[in-house]
């Protein structure tokens, strides 16, 4: 797999503030956002094993949106399966999509990523100013996470 064998980049948001105050605004639907959370097979797989569930429990298989083979079902009223009280239930195991958010990273082409974020998170422009280590962070696991499901 190309990704794999060669030099990969990404450009990054510069002077972009963000810290979570966990309002799980990003775990549910919205009157103006329905949430797809999609799950790589290696994430369903863990969750399923540690939840001990089923994975057709809290997630159907979905086709033409690679790496990703699962989207996370929700709740009646628009909320992931796995909020709680506000809290997410599989947070330590949380699938990459949950980890990123409110940013997306976006192919280019030719080995090239962008990281994007969503104006939608109300806490995007408080805390910190994030650095380039954040994004290698998230990178890295983007990378390892395409590297255990080929």
């Amino acid at each position: 797999m190309p990704i794999l064998d060669d030099p990969v980049k990404f450009k990054f948001p510069k002077n972009v503030r963000f810290e979570c105050n966990r309002c799980a605004l990003c775990c549910r639907d919205t009157e103006t956002k329905t949430r797809m959370i999609l799950l790589l097979k290696s994430e369903a797989e863990r969750i399923s094993q540690k939840t001990l569930k089923k994975l057709d429990e809290f997630a159907e298989r979905i086709e033409e949106q690679e790496p990703y083979v699962y989207l996370m079902r929700k709740t009646f009223d628009g909320k992931c399966v796995f909020l709680k009280d506000n809290l997410c239930a599989v947070y330590e195991m949380r699938p990459l999509i949950c980890r990123f958010y409110p940013f997306n990273l976006d192919n280019l082409g030719n080995h090239n990523y962008v990281f994007s974020y969503t104006e939608e998170c109300p806490d995007i422009g408080s805390g910190p100013q994030l650095k380039k280590r954040f994004f290698d962070k998230l990178f890295a696991e983007f990378m390892a996470s395409i590297r255990q499901n080929h």
